[in-house]
């Protein structure tokens, strides 16, 4: 059926295109409008729903946007149910800062619009020399985005007017420095502490667990012992580099191009020349540099008079200090080694001439050309490699659109097979083995992309053996890949992971035996403090040393009215720790610039807090419901957080 749709595209295209359009005709857009909003709402502001179709267009748009910025990223990461639930609730702020604006009727004018487009530094790249916007440049950039400059300016507009509702809060957050300082003195409070450390590994010599044991423990825990899915693959890249390889250069094409650049190639003009300089600093008064335009004038007039005698002429009255003792040499320059009006006034003159006096911001200048050096024109033979390294850029920069078609077209029109898209393009067929849906760390090119990856995991790539699509893994750079053989995640016999298995075990129970020794000692070092062994030590979130947080954390959240304190604390796999707290010791008073900078630092934190806060109360206000179940978070073992 599919081989059929594939054979017949132009043919079925047009019989939808007759079907599709008497269908809007009858029916009408807002009766397709209509039966998408019959669908099941995922989250609800006001009187507004959010559907799964919205959803979803901005939860991929989300993840096409980390992938570009960091390709490779975990694609499962990016589509976990957390991260499309982060979507969503992005998705729902958004609407309930748009429902908050038109509330307060915070709109924005035109003249503002224009300003933060001015600012943009990307649009401001786009200005021509004159200071002009470049307007085709404009609207590709924004092309680029699937967007109308019309539409961009609309989103620009728009994030400008939800910025205003959340600026009410966080611009005018007032923090006295009296209250900060006591919040900072607090949260930098150090504490002298002792530490006894029971490190699980300690204790495993005392685990030797038989094989029943083992077998037990792997039968608990199958899914830590599974192989990851895998797939082989053949893929074809196509770039710049790849057409650079197929394109075979005509001599006489060469020699013309050699003919063309033969100058450039040859290296650039020098010129020497002396000058008189009568300084004379743009910032100066008008007095004081009309004072010295007269009196390069008067250089001006003897130079000419004498043009033998300039050299004497520059050592008496030039005031660069760097050329006047050589008589105003500058010695060989090319273009680009002097200011503008200077170069393009020696550039304009023949050997031996005098220019008119030349203003640049240093002053007034008299120049004399004295030499000029031609470059040396090289030969066809000297050159060739360079010609042909950069001719062959030429063409495969512009042969690669046509490529990319061809590239694009034939990995779909023949699913089964890379070879004739290959022998048309003048490919290599690669090949890789083992390749997971997480690249391996050190990772590099298309098997690190993350669209590619997904694509290779797709359906149609693994049951149906069919390429992928073609798929941009960088500027100029399409890959497509077939699976040759795919190996579903497993797992792995006993037999195999028997150590893996053991080591688990064993250090579980070591765990397990350190946690209840250290509870054993906490319970007797409390009911005899002194005996507490350790040197004490001062820490603090300043002074955190080498501390597991979980020790800094219950050192700090100690009882101050009990002291000395001793606590516990479980550091599951790493083992048990006992703190004892002795004595609160102040912070030590920061210099001036330090504490303004804490203070700044705080009121950021605190202006993010009444924030969060203002948008919860938004939230209430404009009851905003999110009707999807919401996904546990994960602790780092994997395990579900206990909700707060």
């Amino acid at each position: 059926m599919f081989d059929y749709v594939r054979k017949h595209t132009k043919i079925l295209m047009f019989l939808m295109f007759l079907l599709i359009i008497p269908a809007f005709v009858l029916v009408g857009i807002d009766g397709y409008q209509r039966f998408n909003e019959k669908q099941s709402p995922v989250a609800r502001v006001g009187s507004r729903d959010i559907t799964q179709a919205e959803w979803d267009f901005t939860h991929k748009s989300e993840m096409e946007r980390i992938q570009a910025s960091a390709p490779n990223v975990d694609v499962k990461l990016l589509d976990s149910p957390q991260a499309r639930l982060a979507s969503l609730e992005r998705l729902v702020r958004e609407r309930v800062l748009a429902e908050a604006a038109d509330t307060l009727h915070l709109v924005t004018s035109d003249a503002r619009l224009a300003r933060e487009l001015q600012q943009n530094p990307t649009i401001a790249s786009l200005r021509k020399p004159d200071g002009s916007l470049d307007v085709e440049r404009y609207r590709q950039l924004v092309a680029s985005q699937g967007l109308t400059p019309e539409g961009f300016e609309a989103r620009v507009r728009r994030d400008l007017s939800l910025r205003q509702v959340e600026q009410g809060v966080v611009g005018t957050v007032l923090l006295s420095p009296a209250v900060a300082d006591v919040a900072l003195g607090a949260f930098f409070e150090k504490r002298e502490v002792q530490i006894a450390n029971l490190p699980a590994a300690d204790f495993a010599s005392k685990v030797n667990p038989g094989d029943d044991e083992l077998e037990a423990y792997y039968k608990a825990h199958t899914r830590e012992f599974q192989a990851p899915e895998s797939v082989n693959i053949e893929y074809l890249v196509l770039d710049l580099e790849a057409i650079k390889r197929s394109i075979t250069l005509n001599e006489a094409d060469l020699k013309d191009y050699y003919t063309q650049n033969a100058a450039r190639l040859s290296g650039n003009e020098e010129r020497r020349a002396s000058h008189i300089l009568i300084n004379a600093p743009k910032s100066a008064p008008a007095a004081d540099r009309d004072k010295a335009r007269a009196r390069a004038q008067e250089l001006l007039a003897q130079a000419r008079k004498a043009p033998q005698e300039f050299a004497e002429l520059a050592r008496k009255n030039s005031q660069d200090q760097g050329s006047a003792a050589s008589g105003g040499d500058l010695d060989f320059f090319a273009r680009g080694a002097m200011v503008k009006p200077f170069e393009d006034a020696v550039f304009a003159m023949k050997k031996g001439d005098i220019s008119d006096v030349v203003e640049s911001d240093f002053g007034f200048h008299i120049i004399q050309l004295t030499d000029i050096k031609a470059p040396k024109q090289r030969s066809f033979e000297e050159v060739r490699a360079n010609l042909e390294s950069e001719l062959k850029a030429q063409q495969a920069q512009r042969k690669f659109a046509e490529s990319a078609e061809a590239f694009t077209n034939g990995v779909y029109e023949q699913p089964d097979t890379l070879k004739p898209v290959a022998d048309k393009l003048k490919l290599e067929i690669r090949a890789a083995t083992g390749v997971l849906r997480t690249p391996a760390s050190g990772t590099t090119g298309a098997l690190a992309n993350g669209k590619f990856l997904t694509a290779l995991f797709g359906d149609d790539a693994i049951q149906k053996k069919r390429n992928t699509e073609a798929v941009e893994t960088g500027p100029s750079q399409l890959v497509s890949g077939r699976v040759t053989q795919h190996a579903p995640a497993r797992t792995l016999p006993f037999a195999e992971v028997r150590g893996a298995v053991r080591e688990k075990l064993v250090a579980a129970r070591a765990a397990e035996l350190a946690r209840k020794e250290g509870e054993a000692r906490l319970a007797a070092w409390k009911a005899k403090p002194a005996e507490m062994p350790g040197s004490p030590s001062i820490v603090s979130r300043e002074q955190a040393q080498t501390l597991h947080p979980l020790v800094l954390n219950a050192a700090l959240h100690a009882d101050p009215q009990a002291l000395p304190a001793l606590v516990g604390v479980d550091l599951g796999s790493q083992g048990y720790a006992v703190v004892k707290v002795n004595r609160i010791v102040s912070r030590t008073a920061p210099d001036a610039a330090a504490a303004k900078q804490a203070r700044e630092q705080l009121a950021q934190v605190w202006a993010s807090a009444e924030n969060q806060a203002y948008y919860a109360m938004l939230k209430e206000r404009f009851k905003a419901r999110i009707m999807v179940p919401q996904a546990p978070a994960t602790g780092s073992d994997g395990a579900a957080a206990p909700s707060r």
